[in-house]
This record gives structure tokens, sequence and C-alpha cells, in this order.
């Protein structure tokens, strides 16, 4: 049956629906749009006007198909169909990934360090094969290396089916859970495997233990959270490999007990009971754990504690104003200290006897970071490195020289010359005096006189920086003339832990306030023009988007808004959504707490859609997404629609088989990247690329 094309964007209808809080009324028209039967989404209505928004969606787009056609072409050039991973020994095997010319995953392979043939692990062509969405959550072999236990999710609802595989047939042998999610982690006699499930609310809620062969009904329970319906609990391992790590708590507080991996039956040892506020991770090596906490300095401080009394910790490294520290790997030599300096990654080696340098890295400006490390006394340490105008790139480096081995740099098929482009790092002072940093990068000759075009990305939310770091699908904006910029506002961590409380929950209009004023000091620095730049942001950044369209529309060109959390209200009074409870440190909780609520109130952007002219907007959404759920982009697009005076396009697409990531084939991602990318240069122009001849 042939889908006719639309004459005119879908109206949503409005039903009253109205709620009170602490004395305040709550009227949200679109509340019909949430359907009842939520995680499973099965109103014909609501499932008719999801359909009638994509097939706008596709109406509008249609007469740019070509133009999406030559963006996803250029960007498929710019990818190595055939691409690998660098491999990386663990015991007795070297382990990596590689893609197949035309494959949209990945295949997982192995063979022996001795050498010997190359085995093929896992195929996820051949598990993603017939279905819409595919994607592998966990794949962790046995100590014995006889075994992989792996995780899928086949709908983009993270509710994993974990399976063991026996690697020498290639057959599945058991089917562990239907609702895991997160690292899977083997005991050390190979004979067991601790995994996390999900509750009916996808609430990560406890650990279990499954012994091979047994029922897995009957799975022992190694912790479960029943204090408080916020914390998540996860999994880990120490470095040596002698503790499996259980972690429970949410954005501001945490909890971690260890098991013993040769005994995960024996009672968990509780480092610390959990103190509001506190947080702090653990690792192992020498008989000692090391604990990275905020106790004392709201950038960490580096401990160490005897296991057999783990609550008392003596300071390594202090806290420091300047030295942001965000993690430790206690390995047999060093250990190995990711932090970060006046806003720049650095890796920070230490041996036990105090002795410490850090790497140095060839660029002013990068991204740079510990890689997959999986061995407890490696020669060599692998990093990943990047910038904006270097490719990812991946060095083994040599502690005892000080060296970096450049072992892959990221192939662009199509021809990249960096020469062309030029990076620059800005900082910008925001309204209230905070110096706000920039990264930009733009082609070679980008006119600074304000008459450029400017893409300008942003987060801003859950401690979470935004590195300047690499992307060959971006080139498609700066070869069409288009400077590219990062905004590292406050709410992410970019200047350290501070930076992130700066911008959360009563502080949470800085967040908006310094994305608005980075723009306007781009302007200033000759960038852009006001109505000249685009902006992205997803998830967090798409709240982003939805409060500064609202509060100063005529700055952008376009708004592309991706799974964007725009019910902000809404959600947080709702305590039954999946993410809720963890959420409320991170938002507040205006169930409790009218201040709160007046706050996400006066920001929210589905409340504060007013009656102005807005940009041109690209709104995405995923039907079976469990972090932000469908409704929110629906109900904000429909109120958008009714409520705006202009005359600009305004696109809703809801991916109808896939969650929060969007699909999840590369190719497919790709697309949905052109798509963006395509809507942008109709809107602001530009749709010719300068192809450097």
């Amino acid at each position: 049956m042939s889908i006719e094309t639309p004459a005119a964007p879908p109206v949503a209808q409005m039903r009253p629906h109205e709620t009170t809080h602490h004395g305040r009324t709550v009227v949200d028209p679109y509340h019909w749009l949430r359907d009842p039967g939520y995680p499973v989404v099965e109103t014909p209505e609501i499932l008719d006007h999801l359909k009638a928004e994509n097939a706008w969606f596709e109406a509008v787009m249609a007469p740019q198909a070509g133009l999406v056609d030559t963006i996803f072409a250029e960007m498929k050039g710019r990818m190595k169909e055939d691409d690998a991973g660098m491999p990386q020994k663990d015991g007795d095997w070297l382990y990596w990934w590689a893609f197949e010319a035309g494959g949209q995953y990945r295949l997982w392979y192995r063979k022996p360090v001795a050498g010997g043939e190359t085995q093929l692990i896992l195929s996820e062509p051949a598990e993603a094969a017939g279905k819409e969405y595919f994607r592998l959550g966990a794949l962790s072999i046995s100590p014995d290396g006889r075994l992989a236990a792996w995780a899928a999710d086949a709908s983009g609802a993270e509710r994993f089916t974990l399976r063991i595989r026996d690697l020498a047939t290639g057959a599945d042998i058991e089917t562990v859970s239907e609702v895991a999610n997160g690292a899977v982690v083997w005991s050390a006699a190979s004979d067991a495997v601790a995994y996390t499930e999900v509750n009916d609310n996808w609430r990560a809620f406890r650990a279990r233990l499954h012994r091979l062969g047994a029922d897995p009904a009957e799975a022992a329970t190694l912790y479960e959270e029943t204090a408080d319906i916020g914390f998540n609990v996860g999994l880990g391992r120490t470095q040596d490999r002698q503790w499996i790590v259980i972690s429970t708590g949410d954005h501001e507080t945490s909890e971690v007990r260890l098991v013993p991996a040769a005994d995960p039956m024996a009672l968990p040892l509780l480092v610390s009971h959990r103190q509001p506020g506190r947080q702090y991770s653990v690792d192992a090596a020498h008989g000692k754990l090391w604990i990275l906490t905020n106790d004392e300095h709201l950038n960490f401080r580096l401990a160490e504690a005897n296991p057999a009394d783990p609550g008392w910790w003596s300071t390594v490294i202090a806290g420091s104003d300047r030295v942001y520290l965000r993690g430790v790997s206690s390995f047999a030599q060093h250990l190995a200290i990711s932090e970060r300096v006046d806003g720049l990654d650095q890796v920070r080696l230490r041996t036990y006897g105090g002795d410490e340098h850090r790497i140095a890295f060839p660029e002013a400006s990068y991204t740079a970071g510990l890689a997959n490390n999986p061995e407890y006394d490696p020669p060599v340490y692998r990093l990943t490195y990047a910038s904006m105008v270097t490719p990812d790139t991946v060095f083994d480096y040599d502690p005892a020289a000080r060296t970096l081995a450049t072992l892959k740099v990221r192939e662009v098929p199509s021809g990249y010359d960096p020469a062309r482009y030029a990076t620059e790092r800005l900082t910008i002072t925001a309204r209230d005096g905070a110096t706000v940093p920039v990264s930009v990068v733009y082609p070679v000759g980008f006119p600074r006189d304000g008459s450029g075009r400017l893409f300008l990305y942003g987060y801003g939310a859950y401690g979470i920086a935004i590195p300047p770091g690499f992307s060959t699908g971006r080139l498609s904006l700066l070869d069409r003339g288009y400077a590219y910029a990062i905004a590292h506002i406050r709410g992410g961590d970019d200047l350290g832990y501070g930076w992130y409380l700066d911008g959360k929950r009563d502080k949470r209009w800085n967040a908006f306030t310094d994305f608005v004023d980075a723009a306007n000091g781009l302007i200033a620095a000759g960038f852009a023009h006001a109505g000249g730049i685009a902006i992205n942001g997803g998830s967090a950044g798409g709240e982003l988007m939805g409060v500064v369209a609202n509060t100063d529309p005529a700055l952008w060109g376009a708004v592309v808004a991706d799974v964007p959390f725009v019910d902000v209200l809404n959600t947080m009074l709702d305590d039954s959504l999946p993410l809720t409870p963890g959420e409320w440190p991170e938002w507040g909780n205006p169930i409790t707490d009218p201040a709160a609520f007046d706050l996400i109130a006066g920001y929210s952007p589905y409340e504060n859609v007013r009656a102005q002219d807005y940009p041109p907007m690209l709104i995405t959404g995923g039907l079976n997404d469990p972090r932000v759920t469908y409704w929110e982009p629906a109900k904000w697009a429909a109120r958008l629609r009714a409520t705006k005076t202009d005359a600009n396009p305004l696109l809703l697409k809801i991916n109808m088989g896939a969650g929060h990531g969007g699909k999840s084939g590369r190719f497919d991602s790709l697309r949905e990247t052109a798509e963006a990318y395509a809507f942008v240069l109709t809107q602001m122009g530009g749709a010719a690329a300068d192809d450097g001849t």
C-alpha cells in the first residue's frame, strides 16, 4: 500500500490535562501522546500521529534527497569500509575487531600469541541479520579462554539478552538473562558469570551470579539495591583481576563492594558506607585498594587502603584546584591516572615508590586517554589520541623510554589534508564573568568578518566533557565553508568537577546562558552573525537546544535537537518513569521541593514554548528509547507547531525501531547525520562542497 504524500504537517489535538503541585498548575494538552501501555506502544492514534510526522519529514526532505545522498557518499567515502582495530594481547591471545567492506557491524576475532589460526569469536552481521536494530552490549572472554559471555539488544530498549558461547564450536550453550544491562564479569575459575539486571522501570537494581549449567532462574543475588530507588548497580573488575567490583550509586553518591573473583559467593566486602554527596571508585594492586574520591576536594584525591580495614583511607595524591583526577588504573608497575589539567587531558604514570611523570603529547590542544589495557603487567600502555585536525590515533607508550609508538592513524580513504584546516581554542567571558572554553575548527581562509556560517555543538550536563576530537563527518560542513565549534559549557566537567557543579540543579541556567554567550562571543570574534549559526545537541544537549530556541531564537539559523530531553518538568514529576528517581540529584526533585519545581518550570522547553518566531528545526526521537521517551520530542513538536508565529520548517522524525542512539548500523547512522547536515545546509546555504582543487 502506498503512502500518500501529505500536503501539510500533522496537527495533534489539544486535550485538557492538568496536574497541581505545590499550588502550581501544570497544563499538558498533549499528554495523550504518552501511551498508557508504555513501554509497549500500540495505541493506534498515537502510532498514526507519529507515522504522520515521519511522512511529513519525508515530504519536506524529498527535494533534498540528492544532497543527502551526496553528503552520505562523502561521509562513507571517508570511512575505511574494511577497517579493523589494533590487536591487543590478553593472556595467550590477541583480540581485535574488524569490518568487512560494506558491513554495518563488527566481527570479533582472536588468534594465539604463539601463532596459529585466526578464530571468529562473534559475527555481529550474522546476529543482526533480519533485525531492524542490533547493538552488542557486552563481550567477555572467560579466563580459561574457552567461553564468551555476550549480550545484545535487538530493539533499542536497552534490555540485553545475555548468552554463553562455546568458542570451540561457535554455538551458544546457555541463555542467562533477557534483561541484562552493563558489564559481564567472569569468576576466576571460568565457571560463573556476574551480571546486572534491570527491572520493569529499566533500573539496574541487582547484581547476580550464574553458575554454568545451573538454572538461570536460580542465579544467586550478589547485591540488590533496596535502600534508594534512584541508585543503579554496576559491575567491574580490578586491574589485578582479584576482585569483582559491585558499585551502586546515583549522580552524587556511590558505594562499592568487592567480591573475590576466586570465591564469588563469599560475603561481599563493603569498602565504605554511602555518604550523601561522596563519590568513590576502587581498583586493586599489590594487596592494596586504590581509591579515587571527592570526600576532601571536589576535584578528587587518590587514597590507598588495606582490604582488611577498607574504610580507612590514606592520601596518596591530594586534591587540587588545578588538577582534576578522573580515573585510576592500578597496573603492576604503575598507577595510571587519567586527569585534566587546565581543561587539557593528561595521563600520569606513578610508580608505587612515588616516582611519576606525565605522558607528553604532540599538540597543544587534543583529547587523549588510556585505551583498552586488559593485562595487569603490560610492557607498554595502549593510548588513544585525536585533535580537531588530527584523526584518531592509537599509540603504545613505553614508560621506560618515554616514547610513543604510533600503531594506527585513522585512514580517510577519500583523502584528508590537515593543512586545509585550522583550529583554535578560544575563551569567551560569560555574563557572570566565568570564562568558557570554545574549540573551533574551520577551513583555511575562513572569513573572520562575520559573513561566515557556523555550526555550534553543545551538551553541558552530567559532568560529561565534549572533547576537541576529530570527525570525518564534520568535514562535509567544513568543505562547504562552515566553521564548527564546541562550547565547553558548565554542566560538563571540562574544567574540573566544579565546572560540572556550576551547571547542574539550582545552577542549571549557567549551562544555557554559557551557550548563548559562547555564540555571541563567536559572533564578536567574527566567526558568524546572528542568524548564521546552526546549533545541535542531543539528549540533555537537546534540552539545551530547546531552552536556547525559546530564549534567543534570532541567534540561530537552524536547530537540530536529537532525542531531546525537553519535557523536563513532567518527567521529573513522574517517579514511575525509568530514570526519574536517579535524575533528581542532577535536576532537582519537583515532587518534594517547590523551589526545584519553580526552577525546572522556568526553563523546561516544553512548558516555555511561546508565540514567537522560531528558526527552522529538526527534531528526532526513538520509539523504544528508555532514556528520553518518544513522547517528549513528539509533545514538544506539537506545541511548537501550534504556538510559533513563523513559517519556518519544523520536522519531527521518530525512529520506529530504535532507541536513544538512533539507528544501529554504521552506515544507517551516517545517513541520519547526512539528513541533519542537509537540513542545515538547505536552511542556511552552502550546499555545494569545495573539493579543495
